[in-house]
């Protein structure tokens, strides 16, 4: 049975895609079988590790419409499910995945849709990593219905630390009133510039004013140059520069995960 983790967070540019990848390619250096699903209309995470959206004919956009379209739809794993040649499965995403929170708008049980959609696939994998889109929309709920926890990458900036407290709040209603299991793994501070104070304030914040009830990971990620260029080559962080130090990050990253369990 497999642990699935959303990586959530409002706001744009916190290093959710950047999270989800590295993440899921860090399990899979300690054996685990991970499934990434790319849940972002931007398609950020799919073009990443070097897919181009428009030439893809099966995604998770056409996964939930046929799911919307008939409750009882058979997956047929193999035509949605990307091997990718970084050792994660890849369950894509494509622009029409923007459109796709209207027409869950009038679905009876439309939170389920995808924890219904992922019960699937659970049994071929360890772990499922969902990469949230920005927003706090139909599509964001139904990852957090779906995961049994939440990972909130934050910007080491102060804007980015005030913007969690609507995250948690969503967070809290759903696991009151629809998924009583799900649980927050860990607040993950990205984008840490060690050489100002300014990140080491915002380190200090979130651990005094979180850290008593949430788990605040040891683990910081540095700001990259290097990871910024990565998903321009269509590639992670450990296939276009293995050695640096995020990519160190991440691995330790995935072994305080495993030791949540």
């Amino acid at each position: 049975m497999s642990k699935i983790i959303a990586i959530a967070n409002q706001k744009g540019g916190v290093g959710k895609t950047t999270t989800a990848i590295s993440l899921g390619i860090s399990l899979t250096k300690f054996n685990k079988k991970v499934l990434l699903i790319d849940l972002d209309g931007q398609a950020n995470l799919t073009m990443s590790l070097g897919y181009d959206p428009e030439e893809l004919n099966n995604t998770i956009t056409n996964l939930i419409e046929n799911r919307i379209k008939d409750y009882n739809y058979i997956i047929e794993k193999d035509r949605y499910v990307i091997r990718t040649e970084e050792s994660v499965n890849l369950l894509p995403a494509d622009i029409g995945l923007s459109g796709i929170e209207v027409k869950m708008l009038n679905v009876i049980n439309r939170e389920n849709i995808l924890k219904n959609i992922i019960h699937d696939f659970k049994d071929d994998y360890d772990y499922i990593v969902i990469d949230c889109l920005p927003s706090l929309g139909n599509l964001t709920v139904n990852a957090l219905v779906a995961a049994d926890s939440v990972i909130i990458p934050v910007q080491s900036q102060y804007l980015s630390v005030k913007g969690m407290e609507q995250l948690l709040g969503t967070i809290q209603g759903i696991k009151a009133q629809i998924n009583p299991g799900l649980e927050v793994e860990g607040i993950l501070l990205t984008m840490y510039d060690k050489r100002t104070n300014l990140s080491k304030e915002v380190l200090e914040s979130v651990r005094e004013t979180y850290g008593n009830y949430i788990k605040v990971f040891n683990n910081v990620i540095s700001v990259s140059t290097k990871v910024a260029e990565a998903p321009s080559q269509g590639v992670s962080i450990f296939k276009y520069q293995p050695k640096n130090e995020v990519a160190r990050s991440y691995e330790l990253l995935a072994k305080e995960v495993i030791g949540n369990e």
